[in-house]
């Protein structure tokens, strides 16, 4: 890597770019995970932000954030007895049930994962 310098004030300053990455949208649990790591921890995010990583470390947290709600949500609807029966039989019941565990399965994933 050849590192180029530019006169400033009498000096030679190098010329120093971060790696370009195309900004993306990657979700709710993207988001929340930049936010919690400047804010509680800003040498990680420095060190990602720097190499380059960040956008692909974000990528995966939302990947593995989205696969862990739904496995949970399965998993608890099935210890619970949400059924497709229920739901052909009791919609509203059925509904509120699966919105307290989806609900129940993002507090263990933001507990468990974005704010490790």
């Amino acid at each position: 890597m050849e590192i180029t310098y530019r006169m400033q004030n009498g000096y030679q300053v190098p010329n120093l770019l971060m790696p370009q990455t195309p900004e993306a949208h990657l979700g709710k649990y993207a988001e929340l995970r930049r936010e919690y790591l400047k804010k509680h921890r800003r040498v990680l995010y420095t060190n990602l932000k720097t190499s380059g990583k960040l956008a692909e470390h974000l990528a995966e947290i939302e990947q593995t954030a989205r696969k862990m709600v739904e496995q949970t949500v399965v998993q608890m609807a099935q210890a619970e007895g949400v059924t497709e029966e229920l739901k052909a039989t009791d919609f509203l019941r059925w509904t509120g049930l699966m919105n307290n565990l989806r609900h129940s399965a993002e507090e263990l994933v933001l507990t468990d994962l974005i704010y490790a």
